[in-house]
């Protein structure tokens, strides 16, 4: 078995879906101002690569903490509809297609909360996915994440254990990002592809001889 391992924002998607999910709230009042800001400080720091993983799925799941999975559905729907289709790479779908034709199995995992990364791959078609796991409690959402972070080299870790879980050995692996923080995956796979990547990104590329690909909408 091949595997196409896609990761989700500004790779798929020209946008950060938690940032897209927090707005989208915002805008029906249920989160504050003051947590938004939080969040674009925290982004800084993952694009500087020193995110705090653990205060960052904090702050980003607080939203979620005594909700149902179910109550909150038919937000994520409207929310991909509203705010993710609009902005799905013309590319992406167009790899995910190739691939799709090749024979080869599709995953999308990313350090997004699972709650937006599993319907969000479902709407592109992929039905593997793998986000930070979301903490449930008595059938609500506790507001926290929990096991290990789908961030860095937990990537990997991961998706070793979905390959396990599968029942799956590693085979011949495609993988596909925009980020720095993703290195510990591109090196993982057989086949690495940098999307709009930076100037440190495209370099660390070029000697690594991974494929560099420029997508726009």
């Amino acid at each position: 078995m091949k595997l196409a391992i896609f990761d989700l924002d500004e790779t798929l998607i020209a946008g950060d879906s938690a940032t897209l999910w927090l707005e989208f709230l915002a805008k029906r009042g249920l989160v504050s101002d003051a947590l938004l800001a939080e969040e674009r400080r925290l982004m800084e720091d993952y694009y500087a690569g020193t995110l705090d993983m653990n205060a960052y799925m904090a702050l980003t799941l607080a939203p979620l903490e005594g909700q149902r999975p179910e109550e909150v559905a038919p937000l994520v729907t409207e929310f991909i509809r509203q705010h993710i289709a609009p902005i799905v790479y013309p590319q992406a779908r167009e790899r995910l297609d190739w691939h799709r034709t090749q024979g080869h199995r599709c995953l999308v995992i990313s350090a997004t909360g699972e709650h937006l990364v599993r319907p969000i791959a479902q709407y592109l078609g992929v039905a593997d996915a793998i986000g930070v796991q979301t903490d449930i409690v008595n059938g609500h959402y506790s507001g926290r994440p929990t096991g290990i972070f789908s961030f860095q080299h937990g990537k990997v870790v991961r998706l070793g254990h979905w390959l396990q879980e599968q029942g799956l050995e590693h085979g011949f692996c495609y993988g596909y990002s925009d980020s720095h923080n993703d290195l510990a995956l591109l090196e993982y796979v057989d086949k690495a592809a940098v999307i709009n990547g930076d100037e440190t990104l495209n370099a660390l590329a070029a000697e690594r001889g991974w494929q560099r690909l420029n997508w726009a909408l």
